[in-house]
């Protein structure tokens, strides 16, 4: 396709994370195995949630069964194309494609992070106001609550991606990255990047710094209502309700900050550090809900006993 005096460019190519040829073999098994076990877990999880009444009437639980769904899909726009840079030949990913990659990945991302501060919340309303958590938190406005975030996530989504792909590109299709991401396409683009580049920092930037506060204001105060429970068992079952949510969000929004906050976007961690949002984080969270959340380990006992109960009979 021709503009001006150069060709625009139909495709790119993906050119990885660095790695030692003879591992080649062994870093595809892994992913294929970090893929695979990403999406049974997770689907475990949803399964969980879903079959135990005690479970999937409760907001908390209606959110972490979202957040499955998100995983799996992060994992499944991510790792089996980061797997393909593991074979032998070169791969192109479509324009289209990588306009799609962006997107959803902004979009999932961005929901998932709304999510969070749903979760976060949804436990201060537990904890501290226990007496009106019934009244306040209910399971239609926890639907509509998550509506909200789908919805929210998919505007943040479809902003980044016409931002970026509304420049011409042009000369190279190397994306120096294992995906289609913000900093990594916009080096290849054939006019100023400026504008795209305060924009996300400042679009990035406000969605993750507010959600963060928000997180870390709820947790504020539910640490200290937790300290004023007077039994060492209340304040252990207080926590480990809390654990596991405070683990992931760690996990995530860590690694976010380090890949999109920074001046400088080539640094050679942002690949290593861009690993744990898309495909190590959606692998950990179900171990994480499912070793630090008592009531997620009796379901999945009573759903395992249920099952050999029914193969008996």
């Amino acid at each position: 396709m021709e503009r001006g005096n150069y060709t625009l460019l139909t495709e790119f190519i993906l050119t990885g994370i660095p790695y030692p040829l003879k591992l080649r073999t062994f870093l595809f098994v892994f992913f294929l195995l970090i893929y695979i076990l990403t999406q049974l877990g997770n689907l475990l999880i949803l399964l969980t949630v879903w079959a135990d009444p005690q479970l999937h009437a409760r907001p908390m639980y209606i959110f972490l069964g979202i957040l499955s769904i998100i995983d799996m899909g992060i994992s499944s726009i991510i790792v089996p194309r980061l797997m393909m840079t593991f074979t032998l030949g070169i791969k192109p990913i479509p324009f289209g494609g990588c306009v799609a990659q962006l997107y959803f990945y902004h979009f999932l991302g961005s929901t998932q992070c709304f999510l969070y501060t749903l979760m976060a919340y949804d436990r201060y309303l537990a904890i501290c106001r226990p007496l009106h958590y019934p009244v306040l938190m209910t399971t239609k406005l926890s639907f509509l609550l998550v509506a909200g975030a789908w919805v929210a996530g998919s505007f943040h989504g479809a902003l980044q991606a016409i931002l970026t792909f509304r420049l011409p590109y042009c000369g190279s299709n190397e994306v120096d990255y294992f995906f289609c991401d913000i900093p990594a396409v916009l080096r290849l683009a054939c006019a100023d990047t400026t504008i795209n580049e305060l924009v996300t920092f400042v679009d990035i930037g406000v969605v993750v710094a507010s959600c963060f506060s928000l997180i870390l204001l709820s947790y504020v105060q539910i640490i200290q209502a937790i300290l004023r429970i007077r039994t060492a068992d209340g304040r252990r079952r207080a926590f480990s309700t809390c654990g596991a949510h405070i683990t992931v969000v760690t996990v995530y929004y860590v690694p976010c900050a380090f890949i999109y906050l920074q001046p400088e976007t080539n640094s050679p961690l942002g690949g290593a550090a861009a690993l744990f949002p898309t495909a190590i984080t959606p692998f950990l969270n179900p171990l994480i809900y499912t070793l630090r959340n008592q009531e997620v380990k009796l379901a999945l006992k009573r759903m395992i006993q249920g099952s050999r109960n029914k193969s008996k009979v």
